[in-house]
């Protein structure tokens, strides 16, 4: 199976890519990013692509890959309102819509988060956007479309491009996962979830944190 990452900088992304390429039946990773990875890999492909918005040329990359795994996103702590709704939502929809115009067969993993509110009646600008997303989303015509809803996710793995963000917060996941562990997933437990999505299905749309632990043998 050929899988598409994004975000492939980011906690989850990043461990996705590493746990694809430790994955047999993944044989080829194309990671769409900005700038380029630090990992290398026979398996992985990464292109550089610096317009999120728009996606001309990249129908052939479409065409050969079986899914993708979508996981671009930023904390709604680190920008505005209106950059974190064009990064959550019309990244996302753009690209959808132009895999999916390439390739009625692409499967769509969408990494949303807990508490997404597709009613948009939630207080927080991350849940309502996020929410927003997953709607859009379902309005799209692909044969198989996934939601994944994780709680706080714990890196395993250090990842200088969230150096900031993992000094500040992992420290309190030890404790975090004892007292609400229906709330936290380690980032390779997550990953292999989006990854068993990608390449098995599920016969839900909707997943939540602890529905995304038991995908994981």
């Amino acid at each position: 199976m050929k899988i598409i990452v994004t975000g492939a900088t980011g906690t989850a992304g990043s461990e996705v890519i590493r746990q694809a390429i430790a994955d047999d039946n993944i044989t080829s990773v194309t990671a769409i990013v900005r700038r380029p990875l630090d990992i290398q890999d026979p398996k992985l492909n990464t292109i550089i692509h610096k317009d999120f918005l728009d996606y001309t040329g990249l129908d052939s990359i479409f065409q050969s890959h079986d899914a993708c795994i979508w996981c671009l996103g930023v904390s709604q702590t680190q920008v505005s309102k209106e950059q974190y709704e064009v990064i959550t939502y019309l990244y996302t929809m753009k690209a959808a819509q132009a895999m999916l115009h390439a390739n009625h067969n692409m499967k769509f993993v969408f990494l949303s988060g807990d508490g997404a509110d597709p009613e948009e009646k939630s207080r927080t600008i991350f849940a309502r956007i996020k929410g927003r997303t997953e709607k859009a989303l379902s309005s799209l015509e692909f044969k198989q479309l996934y939601f994944a809803r994780p709680g706080g996710i714990w890196p395993v793995h250090k990842n200088p491009n969230m150096a900031l963000m993992n000094k500040l917060v992992a420290p309190l996941f030890p404790l975090l996962s004892r007292i609400l562990p229906s709330k936290v997933i380690k980032s390779d437990l997550l990953a292999k979830a989006l990854l068993q999505l990608a390449i098995k299905g599920c016969d839900k749309r909707v997943l939540d944190n602890e529905e995304l632990k038991a995908l994981v043998p």
